[in-house]
C-alpha cells in the first residue's frame, strides 16, 4: 500500500470522527500551546527588560562607575561589609574618568542610593513620594532626556547652586494640569525651587512610571540632603561597540585614582545594565526549569489517551482489518496503517497547539506592553513533541492490529 493511500485513510478517519479526534488531542494541544505561549512571554519579558527597564536605569550605550554594584540578587553579610567599606565616589574620581575618556559623549555625576523621596508642593496641591535626584547637567544627555518645555540644567546652575529644578512629565501634568509648569515655584522640604524645564514623557514600564522625578543641581541637592553614601558616575559613549573598551579604561583610571596595587580587588564597580538583564534571566531560568515538567505531564497524559483511543479503534475496525488481510494486506500494511494514523493525529495536535500558543502570545502582546515573541525553537520543539507522542504511543495499537487473526476478524460484527 502506498504511503499516500495510508495517509488519505488516516485523514479520512480523523474527519469521520472530528469530535472524538479533538478531545483525544486536547491534552497535547493544551501542553504544546502552554509551551509555545510561556516561552514567547518569557522571551518577550527578557526583551522588555533589556530594551526598556535596563535602558531607563543606566541609559543606552552607557555604563556607570558605582560604589555599590548594580546587583539585585542577595549578597552575603561578608560581601555587604566589604561593599560598605568602599570609599565614596568623588569629584576627583569623575575627573579621572573624564581625563581617561576624552571621546565620551557625556560624563555625569549623580546622587546615588538611597534616592530620597519628598513631597512636591505647589499652592494647595501636593505630590507625595517623588524621587529627587541630584545631578550634573550631562546626566540629562546620558539618560537621553528631551525637553518638552523650558531649558535643561546648566553648568551655571551647578556653579551657583541655583534653586532650580527640571521635572518629569508626570509632575507637570499632575501638579499643574492646564497651567504652564515652567517658571512656577514649588516647595521641597520647605525650600522654594523654580521649575526651569519639563522633560518629555518616557512612559511606563510594567506599571512603573519613569516620568515622576525631580532633577536638581547636585550642589543644591547636597545642601538639602547632605552627601549620599553613594555617588555614581555615568558615562555615555557614541556607539555600543565603544562601551566595553571605555569601561576598561575607566576601570584603569579608577584604580590609579584609588591607589590600588596590582592584584588588589576593585573598591568600586564598573557596570552596564547587563546586571539587571542577567538578574532577570536568572529568574526566568527557574521558569524554564519548571516548563518541561508541566509539558511532560500533559504530553504523557495526552499520549495515553491517544493510545487508548487507537486501541478502541482497533476493536471497532476488527472486521475491516479482517477484510484487508483477506484481500492480501500483510501485517506490515496493517501496522503501518494504524501507526500512520496515530502519528498524523498527534502531529495535528502539535500543530493546533502551536497555533493556539501563537494566538495566546499575540493576545498578550496586544493587551499588555510585553512584546511576547514566539521562538522558532519552541515551535520546532512543539511539533517534534507531537510527532514523538505518535511514535511512542502508536506502536502498541499498531502491533495489536497487525497480529489480529484474519479468520477471527472476519467473524467480528
Amino acid at each position: 500500500m502506498r504511503f499516500t493511500d495510508v495517509l488519505a485513510i488516516a485523514l479520512g478517519q480523523i474527519r469521520a470522527n472530528k469530535l472524538r479526534s479533538f478531545f483525544t488531542l486536547l491534552g497535547i494541544i493544551v501542553s504544546v500551546a502552554f509551551l509555545v505561549a510561556v516561552v514567547a512571554i518569557i522571551q518577550g519579558m527578557n526583551a522588555y527588560v533589556r530594551e526598556n527597564i535596563a535602558g531607563a536605569v543606566v541609559g543606552a550605550n552607557s555604563f556607570q562607575v558605582r560604589r555599590t554594584p548594580l546587583q539585585l540578587a542577595p549578597v552575603s553579610d561578608n560581601e555587604m561589609d566589604r561593599i560598605r567599606r568602599r570609599p565614596r565616589i568623588s569629584l576627583r574620581d569623575a575627573e579621572a574618568v573624564t581625563a581617561a575618556l576624552p571621546e565620551a559623549r557625556a560624563i555625569s555625576i549623580q546622587s546615588g542610593w538611597p534616592t530620597p523621596q519628598a513631597d512636591v508642593v505647589w499652592r494647595d496641591k501636593t505630590l507625595g513620594d517623588v524621587p529627587i535626584f541630584g545631578v550634573t547637567p550631562s546626566y540629562q544627555e546620558v539618560q537621553d532626556y528631551r525637553l518638552a518645555a523650558g531649558r535643561p540644567l546648566t553648568d551655571m546652575d551647578i556653579a551657583q547652586r541655583q534653586p532650580v529644578i527640571v521635572v518629569g512629565a508626570d509632575i507637570a501634568t499632575k501638579l499643574f494640569e492646564n497651567v504652564e509648569a515652567v517658571g512656577r515655584d514649588v516647595r521641597i522640604l520647605g525650600e522654594r525651587l523654580t521649575i526651569v524645564g519639563v522633560i518629555k514623557p518616557k512612559g511606563r514600564v510594567l506599571g512603573q512610571s519613569f516620568d515622576a522625578f525631580v532633577l536638581m543641581p547636585l550642589p543644591r541637592f547636597e545642601m538639602l540632603y547632605g552627601r549620599r553614601s553613594t555617588t555614581t558616575i555615568s558615562v555615555k559613549m557614541n556607539e555600543a561597540v565603544d562601551v566595553a573598551p571605555a569601561m576598561a579604561r575607566a576601570e584603569e583610571a579608577m584604580r590609579i585614582a584609588h591607589g590600588l596595587r596590582p592584584g588588589e580587588d576593585n573598591d568600586f564597580s564598573v557596570e552596564t545594565a547587563d546586571a539587571l538583564v542577567n538578574f532577570w534571566k536568572t529568574l526566568t531560568r527557574v521558569l524554564f526549569s519548571v516548563i518541561p515538567a508541566v509539558v511532560a505531564i500533559g504530553i504523557v497524559v495526552g499520549g495515553i489517551v491517544i493510545m487508548n483511543i487507537m486501541l478502541m479503534a482497533v476493536t471497532e475496525r476488527t472486521r475491516e482489518i479482517g477484510i484487508r488481510k483477506a484481500v492480501g494486506a500483510t501485517r506490515a500494511d496493517i501496522s503501518r496503517q494504524f501507526f500512520v494514523e496515530t502519528i498524523t493525529l498527534s502531529s495535528l495536535g502539535g500543530a493546533l497547539g502551536v497555533l493556539g500558543g501563537w494566538a495566546f502570545a499575540a493576545l498578550i502582546a496586544f493587551a499588555s506592553p510585553l512584546p511576547a515573541r514566539v521562538s522558532s525553537w519552541s515551535v520546532l520543539a512543539a511539533l517534534a513533541l507531537g510527532g514523538t507522542v505518535g511514535i511512542v504511543f502508536g506502536v502498541y495499537p499498531a502491533r495489536r492490529a497487525a497480529l489480529l487473526d484474519p479468520i477471527t476478524a472476519l467473524r467480528a460484527e
